[in-house]
């Protein structure tokens, strides 16, 4: 395979745009799968995708932005030739477009010093601890059924400009899921998956006992109707909902009214035609408004410990939150809120000229931060009478002004008396929004590394407390088991 020093020097030199970028990025993935407590298969497997950004106009030297198009062409890096002929097609889709409205001058750089050091590479030795545990798990099986999916990924990311910037970043994800079932009633399921970078910090024994203790508590079963539970959210579930939040938390859809951070008023449907009365266009955000009383923190940070990402932005593609142009950007620490105010959104450069806000490139990984130490079970022990809601499932926007959720519980919601969890109960369809949740939420415990169930493939790396919302709405019975 062509070296990436060698690629992204090929295609610099071979580009005759005002300006160039090229995103590099090989990746090592091995996995490991089992079902029925039986191991079943594991695989070893390495990609490549590149992608040339050609910008054609004055912004690339740093100039006005007027007229600036840009093409974005991918390719898998296969030969040289292929690599020019990317660079030719991005330059004749950047001939083609249109002026971006993103255009901002391309960032200036030094180099890496590992620039030039070839793609890490994973393998499947990364699992010898935990191949041994499962191997312990299934022999201690008495009527459970074990499945589960264990992945670890190195992806080696290689930034290089026209202007000079030469950037690389090795990120690791590694990500492990158990499912437990009852052999001979399959309905009887519970699951708990966590988040690592290798594997050396993985207790899989304590899922696995996790796993099992849920298990234990499905053996009464108990029908309950739809309405309005005390409910306690472990950080798993309450990862899922913060992302839905974070991914909504734009500056230009909130300044143009269709977002829930649009300034009251200015929202999509709040007003004739989108206008406020006299015929004044939107354009307020929430920035200042207090969403709780309680002193919640919710940040990213590309140091954050266990969790870390790139320091530098890489992208192939532009958005409302995100511009090829900012590449090579540096990315710090961002409190999206802060002692549970709105402190901070998502803006490209361009948009935060554009629209008065700050450059802020969206979050790599999601801490909320704020609660007292108390953990799942502690909360659990203070509930008279309420539930534990363990997994969210096929989790839908219904209204993406107000961010009304839609979704569904699977494998595990539990009734709780006196303290104490004393049956599995039926599954629900439940509507909530995060942003009117975070209002309610009366407990907040420990902040926690997790695994979110419904966001795990496309956003693994959050650190969540537990919750407790008194009035959780699951809005009708789900026949799903």
């Amino acid at each position: 395979m062509i070296r990436p020093d060698e690629l992204t020097t090929t295609a610099l030199a071979a580009s005759k745009a005002d300006g160039c970028i090229v995103v590099l990025t090989d990746t090592s993935e091995v996995n490991l799968r089992w079902a029925n407590s039986t191991m079943t298969t594991n695989g070893h497997t390495t990609t490549r995708s590149f992608a040339v950004i050609s910008v054609v106009g004055d912004s690339a030297i740093g100039t006005s932005a007027v007229g600036t198009s840009v093409g974005v062409v991918s390719g898998n890096g296969v030969d040289l030739d292929e690599v020019r002929a990317v660079v030719a097609a991005s330059e004749e889709a950047a001939c083609q477009s249109g002026p971006s409205r993103d255009a901002a001058p391309l960032i200036d750089g030094t180099a890496d010093d590992d620039f030039d050091a070839p793609a890490a590479a994973t393998e499947i030795g990364v699992f010898a601890r935990l191949t041994d545990e499962l191997a312990t798990a299934f022999r201690a099986s008495r009527n459970e059924l074990f499945y589960g999916f264990a992945e670890h990924r190195l992806e080696t990311t290689w930034l290089a400009s026209s202007t000079g910037l030469r950037r690389r970043w090795v990120q690791p994800t590694g990500t492990v899921e158990l499912n437990g079932k009852i052999a001979g009633d399959l309905t009887r399921s519970a699951w708990a998956g966590a988040y690592t970078a290798d594997f050396t910090d993985l207790d899989f024994t304590a899922l696995v006992a996790e796993v099992r203790r849920r298990l234990s508590w499905s053996g009464r079963q108990v029908e309950l109707p739809a309405g309005r539970y005390e409910t306690i959210l472990p950080p798993s579930a309450v990862a899922d909902l913060m992302l839905y939040m974070a991914e909504s938390m734009d500056g230009r859809p909130a300044h143009e009214g269709r977002s829930p951070f649009a300034a009251p008023g200015d929202r999509a449907g709040e007003g004739s035609g989108g206008e406020r009365p006299g015929g004044e266009r939107p354009g307020g955000t929430r920035l200042g408004d207090r969403l709780t009383g309680l002193p919640l923190t919710l940040s990213s940070d590309p140091a954050a410990p266990g969790l870390q990402t790139a320091p530098f932005l890489a992208t192939t593609a532009s958005g409302d939150s995100v511009s090829v142009f900012d590449n090579g950007a540096p990315v710090r620490r961002v409190d999206w809120l802060r002692d549970g105010t709105v402190s901070a959104l998502a803006y490209p450069r361009a948009a935060a000229d554009e629209l008065g806000g700050q450059f802020t490139p969206p979050p790599e990984n999601l801490v909320l931060t704020g609660g007292s130490s108390a953990s799942t079970d502690d909360l659990v022990a203070r509930t008279e009478r309420g539930l534990l809601l363990t997994c969210l499932w096929y989790i839908r926007e219904v209204d993406p002004v107000s961010l009304l959720l839609t979704g569904l519980t699977r494998d595990g919601v539990y009734l709780i008396e006196g303290g104490e969890v004393v049956a599995q109960v039926n599954n629900f369809r439940f509507n909530e929004s995060p942003i009117d949740l975070l209002r309610r939420v009366t407990e907040v415990g420990a902040t926690e590394r997790t695994l979110c169930r419904e966001w795990k493939d496309w956003f693994s790396r959050t650190a969540m407390p537990p919750i407790r919302v008194p009035d959780f709405n699951m809005s009708s019975v789900s026949p799903a088991s």
